[in-house]
């Protein structure tokens, strides 16, 4: 389990964290001169459960704010500090509404400096905190009264948590690991040092990572979890990793990076969420607004799209596509924080939807349709809905890699989803039974229609065919559909070109009067038929009109194009093919 603190400055978390687990988090020279937090402090404990919980101690100054959001993210659990002699206070709202709009509804609150006030405001206090709780995410929260420096409400609190930390689930099976990075060191006879929250899955030493976004392949020399060394460490653990590869240095991580399997390797510039705009907010957020996105440790400028409407007001939320100036690594269900373009003022958070999310058409309704099934927490249920929807099908690796899948866990649903699925297994398309119906009819009316505004044309080949289906298919789509038509002996293939079993070609009036006077000339012409220039110099026509002729003739079956200005009749090609055959024979 991992537990982060939050609060205002001087409300005594880092001496709470030490009387918890004997650990002073106050690392940096300055923070131990200053008496102040700057930067995240970790400790590690054994509450008494027997597994050892991450403590993270996050600075509760106003201008540290992005190094409390790096700490908070993908936590199992939060403790809000509150001083009992100043009760809340500025930065404890808002860290308490961070804590609110990262979705983290899972913590308690600790009454601390308990020692300096009479027992009378200690109850003041807590009725005070209640008050603040309500309606958020904290809200019916245990507060737990608490000196760190007397040791009052100390244990109360430990075996709290301990038992928290039994009745957490074990997060390890589940999802490609993931490490969000916070902090990067190099050591003496080791090298290269992340560490940060693990939010998915397993690592293992030796096993092949990603650094994220910078796309470079590191290896696993040394594990770490929850300060211990380590072959494996997984999800619901702070981890160090020694990171290896060519030419890699420390200059190249950064806080907000990540280290995760290949299979989540994917960067965006921009994607869709749903957002909460704080009901504390003076304005409502505008189309465009600049804004700092806070992703797990990452902190990046762009900008907030709105796809539904033009602002989002105070208290509401709303489908916004967010456009980075940066590229970071990100994914589904992955929590968000936004500041104003200052960095000074939390105005909303939310989740993502869509890491993949379009340039163009955002805020045309069957986007915003799509948007609203991929933000259905049930994969299954999620898939399901944009089968329905998705006149082209569902291209299932970009989703099976939205929701971080393991090869065994899209298995599984890919099972149990009715569906078609085609094309090749690393880029595999779903469509549902319904929508194949359609586009396989729809394969027949287009040819049909064909042939009805060309009847003497022999069919369209596989391109023109599908240029003419009411909607934008992907190519292994289209091939998969033609395949089961031809295979049910509804459409047939003539070499290039595709028909409908009742459809024949033939030729024109004008076509069939040229061809009665060019069949005599190649018949005459035996093995070595007269090319192109020849028979359009004794008919008397442009040499061009001739190869149209012939080439539209060979479409129809009626000549053999071997050459751009020579046709064989099928009988020579038939002759020549005896002539072969005996040569072989006698070789």
């Amino acid at each position: 389990m991992i537990v982060a603190t939050a609060g205002h400055i001087d409300h005594g978390k880092t001496v709470l964290v030490k009387a918890l687990t004997g650990v002073e988090t106050d690392r940096l020279p300055e923070e131990r001169a200053r008496g102040m937090s700057i930067d995240l402090g970790f400790a590690y404990s054994d509450l008494g459960n027997g597994t050892v919980s991450g403590f993270i101690d996050v600075p509760g100054h106003e201008r540290f704010v992005r190094n409390m959001l790096a700490g908070v993210s993908g936590v199992d659990y939060a403790i809000l500090i509150v001083a009992a002699d100043d009760g809340p206070m500025p930065q404890t709202e808002e860290h308490l509404a961070i804590l609110d709009l990262l979705g983290i509804d899972n913590g308690c609150v600790a009454l601390t400096k308990v020692d300096r006030v009479a027992p009378e405001r200690v109850e003041e206090a807590k009725e005070l905190v209640e008050i603040l709780l309500d309606g958020t995410s904290f809200e019916g929260a245990k507060i737990f009264p608490a000196s760190g420096i007397t040791g009052e409400g100390i244990p109360e609190l430990r075996e709290h948590l301990a038992l928290v930390a039994a009745q957490t689930p074990d997060r390890r099976g589940s999802g490609n690991f993931r490490l969000a990075v916070d902090r990067s060191f190099t050591l003496a006879g080791a090298g290269l040092i992340v560490t940060g929250t693990v939010f998915a899955g397993n690592v293992m030493v030796d096993d092949r990572l990603i650094l994220t976004p910078l796309g470079r392949e590191v290896r696993v020399r040394g594990i770490h979890a929850q300060n211990d060394e380590a072959e494996s460490g997984g999800a619901g653990q702070r981890c160090a990793l020694n990171i290896t590869a060519q030419g890699l240095s420390r200059a190249n991580v950064h806080r907000g990076d990540w280290i995760s399997a290949p299979e989540t390797h994917a960067p965006s510039r921009r994607f869709d969420a749903r957002i909460r705009v704080l009901q504390s907010e003076q304005r409502s957020l505008k189309h465009w607004t600049p804004v700092h996105l806070h992703l797990a440790a990452a902190d990046i400028t762009g900008r907030v799209a709105i796809l539904e409407g033009k602002e989002i007001t105070p208290g509401n939320s709303g489908l916004v596509q967010i456009v980075l100036d940066e590229p970071i690594g990100l994914l589904w269900g992955d929590r968000l924080i936004l500041r104003d373009q200052s960095a000074r003022r939390t105005i909303a958070g939310g989740t993502v939807i869509d890491p993949f999310s379009p340039t163009r058409g955002r805020t045309r309704r069957e986007r915003i349709e799509t948007v609203k099934a991929l933000e259905i927490k049930d994969a299954s249920e999620a898939l399901s809905q944009l089968l329905k929807l998705a006149d082209g099908g569902v291209e299932l690796q970009p989703f099976a890699q939205a929701r971080n899948l393991t090869t065994d866990e899209a298995a599984a649903i890919w099972r149990g989803t009715t569906m078609q699925r085609v094309g090749r297994p690393e880029a595999s398309i779903g469509v549902s039974e319904a929508r194949w119906t359609t586009l396989s009819e729809a394969t027949i009316s287009a040819l049909g229609e064909w042939h009805k505004s060309r009847p003497g044309d022999p069919g369209p080949t596989d391109d023109q065919l599908q240029r003419r289906m009411p909607v934008r298919l992907p190519a292994d789509l289209f091939a998969a559909l033609l395949l089961g038509q031809i295979n049910a002996n509804k459409i047939v293939r003539d070499g290039a070109t595709l028909r409908l079993p009742t459809h024949r070609a033939a030729m024109s009036d004008a076509e069939f009067s040229l061809w009665e006077k060019v069949r005599p000339m190649m018949e005459e012409g035996g093995l070595r038929p007269p090319r192109v220039r020849e028979i359009a110099e004794d008919l008397g026509h442009p040499p061009q009109v001739i190869e149209r002729f012939l080439f539209r003739a060979a479409r129809l079956g009626i000549v053999h194009a071997v050459a751009k200005n020579r046709f064989y009749p099928p009988a020579t090609m038939r002759e020549m093919g005896r002539i072969a055959e005996r040569l072989a024979n006698k070789a």
